[in-house]
């Protein structure tokens, strides 16, 4: 068997594969034996009639098809192992000649990341501080919590909390329809669409409105998206919100109690500086990794890597919508290169990410022990309530723990990055030693 090894961009080898014809006859006469078995020949009992016969009756054709099905797979396999291909996923195979069997197979190996001097990586950290605007909004959202609300028998107003039915139509079918739903007719709560509040303003108790909007682009039913809706709106309870003064009575009546105003404050204060540092933190850490992708000296990978993540956002995106996940993409392959095209830079993009942590892992030799796993575990399932049971039997399948520790290692890799980025310069060569500058440049293609 003659094979030429060609390496292709983006982590791909091609094999040109030449079979010599004795091991061809061998698969063909193995092609006969299989097919004498299943197909009846005119004059002769099943497995009996001689080649010749056979191959008049079902053609050539039919025969070297039934060969290369398996000579093929052979061939590819004891090439890959001779020209020491490391492949990562299915060959796409072209089939180049069938007598002599020539083929080509354009095979996805490791992909190759190298991140440069990754140790000279700085990030800012950006300030995200707390102003007493923020504390001042988070007072008036514990006042409409607190708010006691009181039916009244006038007009809808802003800042009423309403009782509705709503029926929309689309192109005069039924597309929506809701009994008894609420609504908080004040900046920034929640509605069907854009607009929809301010045609509530004015309604009657008892009297149908009309209005026809426009559902937005992003709508979920994407048959609807874009298009003119027809609601009629029937109000059956209008209520007036009575916000409590904002006193130290009031601090008291809240939560666990405060002994004043502004310990309250204080501890809202306080709490959305907690939640600004999460955010800063994840924000920065998004921001790291960005840096880390973007100085990197080149990281290369084979098309399915991509496709293969493409797979992964479709099923996340058919789990945040509570669908089940082949029904859901079943539904998209009805527009599926219209939307595997439209995620396909998110992909690309989640996929050099991941390449890049993977490496840093392991030039910083990061590693999960067993004990960090288990732990992990006892934590997630203590945590989970009353599905602690079904938690456990789930982490401790082989493929439930392998989720815990990749998660793990991730997020120590994350750790160790941020420690990097966040470095003041003068501690670089402190840091990078001789045995880590070696290390660096002994560097092998992953």
């Amino acid at each position: 068997m003659k094979v030429s090894t060609q390496r292709l961009p983006e982590s791909q080898v091609l094999l040109e594969v030449e079979v010599e014809s004795e091991q061809m006859e061998r698969s063909l006469e193995r092609a006969y034996r299989k097919l004498a078995q299943r197909v009846a020949v005119p004059g002769f009992r099943k497995g009996k009639a001689p080649r010749p016969m056979l191959e008049r009756h079902v053609g050539r054709d039919r025969l070297l098809q039934e060969a290369l099905e398996t000579l093929i797979p052979e061939a590819y396999n004891r090439a890959i192992d001779e020209q020491q291909v490391e492949a990562i996923g299915e060959p796409a195979v072209e089939l180049v000649q069938r007598e002599p069997l020539i083929f080509k197979a354009t095979v996805p190996v490791r992909p190759t990341v190298d991140l440069g001097d990754y140790h000279s990586l700085r990030v800012e950290r950006m300030p995200m501080p707390v102003d007493a605007a923020e504390v001042d909004t988070a007072l008036e959202e514990l006042r409409h919590r607190y708010a006691i609300q009181e039916p009244v028998e006038r007009p809808v107003q802003t800042g009423d909390v309403v009782r509705v039915d709503v029926r929309g139509l689309v192109d005069g079918h039924e597309a929506f329809v809701e009994q008894d739903k609420e609504f908080r007719l004040r900046e920034g709560a929640p509605t069907i669409v854009l607009g929809f509040a301010e045609a509530l303003l004015g309604a009657q108790k008892g009297v149908a409105k009309e209005v026809t909007l426009d559902l937005p682009s992003d709508y979920p039913q994407r048959d609807l998206a874009g298009k003119s809706c027809a609601f009629t709106i029937l109000v059956k309870e209008v209520k007036e919100e009575r916000l409590p003064q904002l006193d130290d009575q009031f601090a008291r009546e809240v939560g666990e109690g405060f002994p004043s105003l502004q310990a309250l404050r204080e501890r809202l204060a306080a709490d959305l500086r907690q939640r600004r540092e999460m955010e800063a933190d994840e924000v920065y850490r998004r921001k790291a990794v960005e840096a880390l992708v973007e100085q990197a000296e080149k990281i290369e990978f084979p098309p399915i890597l991509v496709e293969q993540e493409i797979g992964r956002l479709l099923r996340d995106q058919a789990r945040a919508v509570g669908q089940d996940v082949d029904s859901h993409l079943q539904m998209m392959r009805s527009m599926d290169d219209e939307l595997r095209e439209a995620i396909r830079p998110a992909a690309v993009e989640r996929v050099r990410r991941s390449l890049a942590l993977s490496r840093l892992a392991e030039m910083e030799q990061i590693q999960v022990e067993p004990a960090e796993t288990d732990a992990e575990i006892e934590r997630l399932v203590s945590s989970s309530g009353p599905y602690a049971e079904r938690f456990l039997q789930m982490f401790f399948t082989p493929g439930g723990r392998d989720s815990v520790e990749r998660s793990l290692l991730t997020s120590k890799t994350l750790d160790r990055l941020v420690e990097i980025a966040g470095q003041e310069p003068a501690s670089l060569t402190a840091e990078k030693g001789p045995e880590r500058s070696a290390e660096e440049g002994t560097e092998e293609e992953s």
